[in-house]
């Protein structure tokens, strides 16, 4: 299996950091570990990591210091959002869920979960859209809007350090088992799947990067490729573009089902959001 090459090829697990070549490196910050076992029998792989173990230790130095993370701009601005008043109901975010850190504790860490009303998932974007226009009378924030990625990185930075936990069971069972029908179909005309780069060759070199478990823990990320950061289903778009395939739009109900299973992927991984990586 990939994992017993991994070991000897590039990293060893330490006690509250991690050694590469002679340097020691700290974890993020917020987290405990960057890698842990499967918790199922039927999961594709043993030992589950985070792509914070795939990148440089330069990448890895960025996200491990908050002061240093780029992406904390975002979360900063989120919070500001969080205090701010919009709509005709004259409410903020803090107006019915108070002070975040307690409310919103573990929310980012259990998404997408069952929308009753919509008879379908959602994730944090649309939930966080659904309660400016039903609850605060406000208008919906584009996807990958400033807005919207402010606020989506500051809550689920709060879940940070929290084990990835979803429900794949119950009304959300079709729509995993969407996800991993999409993550294993080969599309576009490199005719590749999901599972080609992240299953069968993760911890191997593609040109100059190194490919990773393609785990969703540290989403919204800020990418240095970007310079900023992006939510999930940008990253969705983006590889599929990489393999020539027409991508799924954001938010559709294909990525929707995609998020959900890659997300069960990564369960038992910490929430490191706002990660950053190559």
């Amino acid at each position: 299996m990939k994992t017993s090459r991994w070991k000897m090829s590039l990293v060893g697990a330490l006690a509250g950091g991690l050694l590469l070549g002679s340097q020691a490196l700290a974890l993020p910050e917020g987290v405990d570990t960057v890698e842990v076992m499967a918790a199922s029998k039927d999961h594709p792989l043993q030992e589950i990591r985070s792509g914070w173990n795939y990148r440089s230790p330069e990448t890895q130095s960025l996200q491990s210091d908050d002061f240093e993370n780029p992406g904390f701009i975002w979360v900063e601005q989120g919070a500001e959002l969080w205090e701010t008043v919009e709509g005709t109901e004259g409410k903020a975010c803090a107006t019915c869920h108070g002070d975040a850190a307690e409310s919103m504790a573990g929310v980012g860490a259990a998404m997408p979960k069952w929308n009753e009303k919509l008879g379908k998932p959602i994730n944090l974007e649309q939930q966080i859209n659904a309660c400016r226009t039903e609850r605060m009378g406000a208008e919906a924030w584009k996807w990958e809007s400033n807005e919207s990625l402010s606020m989506t990185t500051f809550v689920r930075n709060q879940s940070r350090g929290m084990a990835v936990e979803v429900q794949t069971d119950g009304p959300m069972a079709p729509w995993f088992e969407k996800g991993k029908e999409l993550y294993y179909t080969r599309v576009g005309q490199l005719d590749m799947a999901c599972a080609n780069c992240h299953q069968d060759f993760y911890g191997q070199r593609i040109r100059a990067d190194m490919l990773s478990q393609g785990q969703s823990n540290g989403f919204p990320t800020y990418r240095l490729k970007w310079q900023k950061i992006g939510s999930l289903h940008r990253r969705f778009k983006g590889c599929m573009k990489q393999v020539r395939a027409t991508p799924y739009k954001v938010g559709s109900d294909e990525f929707l089902a995609l998020e959900l299973y890659v997300n069960w992927r990564g369960q038992g991984l910490p929430v490191e959001t706002p990660a950053v990586r190559n």
